[in-house]
């Protein structure tokens, strides 16, 4: 980071935020994921990356409860052509078979296919970042692409528990089909990943049986915190501040965030793949994750999905996305152990 950077002007650098930070000077590096090959109703995931990129030049970097975590350093990669490439040759395959049903097994081999390659492409490049004592961030992409960074953050931190906020519990198995479905995420970390103890879920308000059933045989390894009981205890008086204290206190003292958007009030991510409503407020979820670190527990990595720019070049949902990656990175970087800015 230069020394005579002005964080109170514009923006002058097209990096994330507007930082003249280089990926070998930063604390925090992000790894944008532009793939949606699999998204079960409205794409654009994709563009997410490169929106909220653009949209993170208009954030103020003083934050009033967290100080100005750009002094630790942050960069963002540049975005992988190739990857785009997998999503986008990807996706006719996907959309054939969410059409005709799951028959067309080459199909559905050429989808698995680009999934296994996302998966080690960000297993890879998170493992390089985490090994260099980077903290990493990963931007997606549809919510299948951070399956390779749990798991490389899972391998330093047997015992990981997930803070998974989401409209979806994601626990359906290979959905539609794709083994590496956006929507099979946890099934998938919870059937591959044992160093993940315990999966939190906060928001949830659209499920199936199975994904309940598979929460209610799990014997503790999966809890869910499900939107309607969340808002019936509101309407009777509880604080929302003692329902996260609650919901904290099911986590294990190294926490990884994954952060579907749609997680959110659907106000603030319209364009996401999946909206549903309900969900929480932007400063709910910030509260969250607050608390998250006032607990004293060390949030060690995250990622943020599911992000997707209007159709029409709308860019709340970036304008949205861009802030509540600046809360994630300033919340994982307040909880590490001696703490420098």
């Amino acid at each position: 980071m230069t020394t005579d950077f002005d964080p109170d002007v514009a923006a002058q650098q097209h990096a994330i935020f507007g930082l003249p930070c280089a990926v070998e000077d930063a604390r925090v590096v992000l790894l944008p994921v532009p793939f949606d090959a699999t998204t079960s109703y409205r794409r654009g995931a994709a563009d997410g990356p490169r929106a909220i990129l653009a949209a993170s030049h208009q954030v103020d970097l003083f934050d009033i409860e967290m100080g100005s975590p750009w002094k630790a350093g942050i960069a963002m990669l540049p975005e992988s052509a190739e990857v785009r490439g997998w999503s986008a040759a990807a996706r006719p395959a996907a959309e054939r078979v969410m059409t005709d049903g799951p028959g067309d097994r080459d199909a559905i081999a050429l989808v698995d296919t680009a999934g296994e390659w996302v998966n080690r492409f960000v297993r890879d490049s998170v493992d390089r970042l985490l090994s260099a004592g980077k903290l990493v961030g990963t931007v997606g992409g549809d919510h299948s692409v951070p399956f390779g960074a749990i798991a490389a953050h899972a391998e330093r931190h047997p015992g990981l528990g997930i803070l998974h906020v989401d409209a979806h519990a994601d626990l359906r198995h290979a959905y539609e089909g794709f083994a590496w479905s956006h929507a099979s995420i946890m099934d998938n970390v919870l059937d591959q990943v044992p160093a993940v103890a315990r999966l939190v879920q906060v928001g949830v308000r659209d499920l199936c049986a199975e994904e309940h059933d598979r929460m209610l045989g799990s014997a503790g390894r999966v809890v869910m915190w499900f939107d309607a009981e969340l808002a019936r205890e509101r309407f009777d008086g509880i604080t929302w501040s003692s329902q996260v204290e609650r919901i904290v206190a099911d986590l294990p003292a190294h926490v990884y965030v994954s952060f579907d958007v749609d997680g959110l009030d659907p106000q603030l991510c319209p364009n996401t793949g999946t909206p549903v409503p309900g969900g929480l407020s932007f400063q709910q979820a910030n509260h969250l994750l607050g608390t998250v670190v006032r607990s004293g527990r060390q949030i060690v990595g995250f990622d943020l999905v599911e992000v997707a720019p209007g159709p029409t070049g709308d860019e709340w949902d970036a304008n949205v996305g861009a802030r509540l990656l600046y809360k994630l990175i300033g919340w994982m970087l307040c909880s590490q152990p001696n703490r420098s800015s």
